[in-house]
């Protein structure tokens, strides 16, 4: 029976030849070196990567930030061609701007009431909340006096 490519029957392995002159306790020792070696160099890694991932994310919100800011004017320039077409051509340039001012009204208090209902069907965490409450009072912790 073969035993995979570079199998040398007549040589022992490193690793079985450390573990055979190596005691428990030296062993368990390098085991546990070699576990804080890659809990150290995963930790490094998971650091790595959240900053990498925190400077794409800055990038992106100020895009968005100057996205809004641009999409701002063109709403600002739109209502401010609006105002001028209606003065212009309807009903002159006062009216037509309490004309604008009320549309824009209309907007907010539509966006207004729906935020508000989104507002009201936030719960939190009640899954969370209901978990801890099931907590034993032995497990939870206790005030000590200072």
């Amino acid at each position: 029976m073969s035993q995979g490519p570079g199998y040398n029957p007549g040589v022992t392995p490193p690793a079985e030849q450390k573990a055979a002159n190596s005691s428990l306790g030296d062993l368990l020792s390098d085991v546990t070196a070699d576990l804080s070696t890659l809990m150290r160099q995963e930790l490094e890694l998971a650091k790595a990567e959240a900053r990498e991932s925190a400077k794409r994310a800055g990038r992106g919100g100020g895009m968005y930030a100057g996205a809004g800011i641009a999409g701002h004017f063109v709403l600002l320039f739109l209502s401010i061609a609006l105002w001028w077409a209606l003065g212009a051509y309807l009903i002159g340039l006062g009216w037509s701007a309490v004309v604008v001012a009320v549309i824009w009204a209309i907007i907010a208090a539509v966006l207004y009431t729906r935020a508000k209902k989104e507002m009201e069907a936030v719960k939190g965490m009640p899954r969370t909340a209901e978990t801890v409450k099931r907590i034993p009072e032995s497990l939870k912790p206790s005030e000590e006096p200072r």
